[in-house]
């Protein structure tokens, strides 16, 4: 496989260099076309089973379409998973947080029909479902709340872009309704507050101030590509952005098709739109041109002075600077301007100093008609036709793709791999009628996303054991289990194991929304910033307890605890996390002051719910941390534990179990 890349590389460059950079102009060979994701979707037929153990298997489509493949290549699915197990799976998985030792009673008791239907659908109701799965979102559109490079200023009112998102999830809002909004919610209705806050989504990408004024044709050029990546990486799964400098390696996505695309911003500029009154703003501008007179007057004291006098003058201006107000609330969102619509060329290697050919706005080519023509330049609400274009139902990437993404959060892989990149060089589907089924499910209903969570969750291929008694076949005819024959046992992602430390010391804060919460770190890592008063640490500890997403997204100091357990950057659009094992996350647990405080709490909650006896404070830390009671020989390990070591000591073991790292 890697030769095969090297070599394709290589030819790639070649005909590169042998060819006009936007050749072959708006043509398509019938190869390029003939790639499966630029395809139209397939209405596969739902196979059948003559076999009395198949049909009973099969609880829905996907159990057909997943056992089919199976059958072929000679293997059998796991058993059924135990139903503490299963619960747990279904907590960590829709919520994000595990289930009460009492939850986890009232399944396993609880064997009436329709009883694990009953537990989906309660858990989709459930207000932490959209801060689960509004955080997949966030990782894909790298959301974060402040720019980046040098200065990583704040973006104070980004968190309203953060709500928005989790509240979609909640209410279950279309998936084509959520791409049109952020895409174009202020040419939707620029009265309507949730849409501009929506159209924040075209302003997420990393911001460069260091040349200070924005308007120039580096800076301008560097926020419209922000903008266009994020079209092909999230919404459309395809690696527009490697088309950006010439026309695609290996996919049909000409140079041209990356600047059209371009053009459908060229008319898009950030936007705060202030939510204060008059008399508000008015009050700020004073005060801020008062310190700012304050400020330029002590920077001018400086000249000349060194030593004991200059520290002294400089304290001084940090405290002056200090005095400048915060800013107004806003909404964090752009508009358009045709005034001062950029003139989109095809830039040559990508430099905006080297332009070729003027172009204007138009879908990707390999999806139209052979010289389908642009756009309109006088078209009204640009992104609002790209958004539509998007979301038509006729087009083949964006149910597949957002179908995918579903998946793959269920089982830790989606049936293409490569969630990001549906092209030449990401992993073909291991299950390709399964993901058209999918996709057109999805569709069909609306484009409603929780219809698609209780499909996979009602199939029999989700509720697989991860350890099934004759595994061995598995792992030598599918050692990667793509045709899912057992279900993948996970590692918690890094907010999942901060938040389910937080629920099972009772000291979760479930508040939802409002500001980001800023945490306590090391200084030094504070004192690394530009300005190391941006990390002005939240004063409400209460505030500290808060889940995971509601923490900063900074982008120039990621939590220690986060960073350990391969949280994204939030620089580019993650489409799938990783899950390493290394000897810092093992510090982190052992050392660090969260899981530290995190242990006493717990080490507390013990004592005052199961009282001084030993054997019940391991029975009790087990049910809350592991979802289960401890087994004979965890007993008997703890008991000795206690005999030597603090209740505390004995809580900060149990948070570095698998049985508390890991969903099976």
């Amino acid at each position: 496989m890697r030769r095969r890349w090297i070599w394709l590389g290589a030819a790639a460059c070649l005909a590169l260099m042998a060819a006009d950079s936007t050749a072959p102009g708006d043509k398509y060979t019938a190869t390029e076309r003939r790639h499966w994701a630029f395809q139209k979707r397939a209405r596969p037929v739902v196979p059948g089973f003559r076999e009395a153990g198949d049909r009973d298997w099969v609880n829905n489509p996907i159990d057909a379409f997943v056992l089919e493949r199976l059958k072929k290549a000679g293997l059998r699915p796991a058993p059924r998973a135990d139903r503490a197990a299963l619960i747990r799976r279904l907590y960590f998985d829709l919520l994000g947080l595990p289930p009460t030792p009492a939850e986890v009673n009232a399944f396993v008791m609880d064997r009436s029909p329709g009883a694990w239907e009953r537990v989906i659908d309660r858990l989709l109701d459930n207000p932490h479902y959209g801060e689960r799965w509004g955080q997949h979102w966030l990782d894909v559109v790298r959301f974060a709340e402040s720019d980046g490079f040098e200065y990583d200023t704040h973006r104070q009112d980004a968190w309203r872009y953060r709500d928005y998102v989790i509240q979609s999830f909640n209410s279950d809002k279309p998936y084509d309704r959520f791409v049109l909004e952020q895409l174009a919610g202020d040419e939707l209705a620029a009265e309507d507050s949730t849409l501009r806050v929506a159209a924040g989504f075209n302003r997420l990408g990393p911001l460069r101030k260091n040349a200070g004024n924005q308007e120039v044709a580096s800076s301008r050029n560097e926020v419209l590509t922000e903008m266009t990546n994020a079209v092909g990486a999230a919404l459309l799964g395809v690696t527009l952005g490697c088309a950006r400098c010439h026309d695609h390696k290996f996919d049909p996505l000409r140079q041209k098709d990356y600047y059209r695309i371009q053009a459908y911003f060229a008319t898009t500029y950030e936007k705060d739109v202030s939510l204060a009154s008059a008399g508000e703003r008015a009050a700020w501008k004073a005060k801020t041109d008062e310190v700012e007179q304050e400020v330029k007057k002590v920077r001018a004291s400086l000249k000349g002075l060194q030593g004991a006098a200059l520290a002294e003058r400089e304290r001084k201006l940090k405290e002056a600077e200090a005095l400048a107000p915060e800013a107004l609330p806003a909404l964090f969102s752009v508009a358009n301007d045709a005034a001062k619509a950029s003139p989109i060329h095809v830039l040559a290697r990508g430099e905006y100093q080297n332009k070729g050919e003027r172009v204007g706005r138009r879908a990707l080519g390999v999806l139209l008609p052979d010289g389908a023509p642009e756009l309109s330049a006088a078209t009204e609400s640009p992104r609002a036709a790209l958004a539509r274009w998007i979301i038509d139902p006729e087009n083949p990437l964006t149910a597949r793709v957002m179908a995918n993404r579903v998946w793959h959060y269920h089982f830790g892989r989606g049936i293409v791999a490569t969630p990001n990149d549906f092209g030449n060089m990401g992993l073909r589907p291991s299950h390709p009628e399964l993901l058209d089924w999918l996709a057109n499910q999805l569709v069909s209903g609306g484009f409603r996303l929780k219809p698609i969570h209780r499909l996979i969750l009602l199939s029999n291929t989700y509720q697989q054991a991860s350890r099934p008694p004759l595994a061995a076949l598995g792992r030598a005819k599918d050692p990667e289990n793509k045709l899912l024959w057992r279900f993948n046992s996970r590692r918690l992602d890094a907010e999942q194991i901060r938040d389910a430390m937080l629920a099972v010391s009772g000291k979760l804060n479930r508040m939802a929304g409002g500001s980001s919460v800023i945490v306590p770190v090391e200084r030094d890592l504070v004192n690394l910033l530009y300005k190391p008063s941006q990390w002005a640490v939240t004063p409400d500890r209460e505030e500290h307890n808060r889940r995971s997403v509601y923490l900063i997204a900074k982008r120039n100091l990621r939590l220690p605890f986060f960073e350990a357990f391969d949280a994204p950057d939030l620089q580019i659009s993650c489409a799938r996390r990783e899950s390493s094992t290394h000897a810092p996350q093992a510090l982190e647990l052992l050392n660090g002051d969260f899981s530290n405080q995190m242990a006493k709490a717990l080490a507390e909650r013990l004592a005052r719910e199961a009282g001084a006896d030993r054997g019940r404070q391991v029975y009790l830390a087990y049910r809350l941390v592991a979802g289960r009671p401890p087994r004979p020989q965890e007993t008997t390990l703890g008991l000795r534990f206690l005999a030597r070591q603090p209740l505390a000591e004995f809580a900060l073991a149990v948070y570095n179990l698998n049985a508390f790292l890991y969903v099976e």
